[in-house]
């Protein structure tokens, strides 16, 4: 079977009898088994993907105009997002054998447009890490080249996509978790406006940060995804009531004005190699009719001291739950209830979580609050008012997704400030509650995918998407 990269195409095979859903769910169990060397699924709803394609080709036999906008739609999970009746861990020692209660509100969504969950996929301790490597799982591979991390932390939501295991997967997005493995392994990573979709059911990192995002083949796929997630609903205060837009009907045809930050394209710790294909793409939109200028941005090297003061912070707070009483891991042989949390989290968490939740714990404490947590507040509060200033004047603004291609297994292990910095670009969508879509650009010279990162006002995301969209036509 040849590789479907489009649901419409897919439906397109479906509809002329080429295909089955049966036969589309068989191709990527296929393709899940040939790839196991990747460490891409934690696990795979095998016997239950095909039970519901049977289904599904029998709700089509009977009447092709009442299945719904997804049908044919294979979709993994992030190990963050919670499924009824499967077990959901953020890739931690601590929920081992957890199983969800209750679906998210996306994954309702989906299924109730007749989308396939085919499996659920590894991911960076509760979506802390810029590589894959902190599951407790053990790492994804980049199926570009197995010796390389996917980035992070929906690394392996990224390799699902890359690697033809399923049309699309659904990640959460905290600092450029959706946007930084896309850029990897040369796939569309997109990121919503903060409340734009639920959150209910997503494992919580950072609240005010966290956002469910799409890993997909193209723009036009991610935009059919996020009209069916989005929109209002009563389990998240923070969703936002506003309608929901028809994003797949792409009407940005007009030429875009886009900004750059030179500090940005300049700045030291930029690869040469993804440089020069980020100017290149510069120069192919300047030719495109695009207009394409660079503006000034003070706050860059501020954002990521002010993110990771931010979100270790409320990481601190929401994973306080996770404490061996209620669910979840418990230590053996505790000697009294001090013990019982001690003990069960120390042997529940990984080294990474610990590490910001001490970080969160820090800042949070008397005597550094106002130092530390309240300074940062007024960083992310200035670093909003200057992007919105910026993008009064234009349409869009382009950064590399990443600074660098994607680096060697275990290069970072011993340097987690390092990995920090490598979300530079990405975090201030997120600083800022901005959607932000990356799409690849070429091959870096060592043979790696680069991507290149857009972001737009909030709430702009028919226009980010049609732009997207259309880039690929040019």
């Amino acid at each position: 079977m040849s590789k479907f990269t489009s649901l419409s195409d897919t439906q397109a095979a479906i509809s002329t009898g080429k295909i089955t859903c049966l036969a589309l769910v068989e191709h990527y169990l296929e393709r899940i088994e040939a790839t196991r060397h990747l460490n891409i699924y934690i696990e795979v709803y095998e016997a239950e993907a095909r039970q519901r394609a049977k289904e599904l080709d029998e709700k089509f036999a009977q009447d092709p105009a009442s299945v719904g906008g997804l049908f044919g739609a294979v979709i993994s999970l992030k190990d963050v997002i919670c499924y009824a009746k499967h077990e959901v861990t953020a890739g931690s020692k601590i929920l081992k054998g957890f199983k969800s209660l209750f679906s998210a509100t996306a994954v309702e969504r989906l299924l109730a447009e007749d989308a396939i969950i085919i499996g659920r996929v590894n991911c960076d301790e509760f979506a802390m890490g810029s590589t894959n490597e902190t599951s407790c799982y053990g790492p994804t591979r980049n199926a570009a080249d197995p010796t390389k991390v996917p980035g992070g932390s929906s690394g392996a939501s990224a390799v699902s996509v890359q690697a033809g295991t399923c049309l699309a997967s659904i990640g959460s997005d905290t600092g450029g978790s959706v946007r930084q493995p896309a850029a990897f392994c040369g796939v569309v990573g997109f990121k919503p406006t903060y409340g734009r979709i639920s959150r209910h059911g997503l494992l919580a990192y950072a609240s005010s940060f966290d956002q469910i995002g799409i890993l997909a083949n193209n723009p036009k796929d991610a935009a059919l995804l996020l009209e069916v997630m989005a929109g209002p609903d009563e389990f998240d205060a923070t969703c936002s009531k506003r309608p929901v837009e028809a994003y797949s009907e792409f009407n940005f045809d007009k030429p875009a004005k886009i900004a750059y930050f030179e500090t940005a394209l300049n700045h030291p710790g930029m690869d040469e190699g993804v440089k020069k294909l980020t100017f290149d793409f510069i120069e192919k939109l300047k030719k495109a009719g695009h207009s394409v200028e660079p503006v000034a941005f003070d706050y860059l090297d501020f954002i990521i001291p002010a993110y990771y003061v931010l979100t270790t912070a409320e990481a601190s707070s929401n994973l306080s739950r996770y404490d061996g009483i209620r669910f979840g891991h418990r230590t053996v042989g505790a000697k009294d209830i001090h013990e019982v949390y001690k003990k069960s989290r120390t042997e529940g968490f990984g080294t990474e979580v610990k590490r910001r939740i001490m970080l969160g714990t820090f800042v949070l404490s008397a005597g550094y609050y106002d130092a530390y947590f309240a300074k940062a507040q007024q960083v992310r509060r200035l670093i909003l008012e200057r992007t919105e200033e910026v993008l009064q004047n234009v349409n869009f603004i382009l950064m590399p997704a990443s600074p660098t291609p994607a680096w060697n297994i275990g290069e970072m292990a011993d340097d987690p400030v390092a990995m920090y910095l490598a979300d530079i670009f990405t975090v201030q969508a997120n600083m800022v509650g901005m959607p932000a879509i990356a799409l690849p650009i070429g091959q870096h010279s060592c043979g790696l995918p680069v991507g290149v990162q857009l972001m737009a006002g909030k709430f702009q995301e028919a226009e980010l998407l049609s732009f997207a969209a259309g880039l690929e036509n040019e």
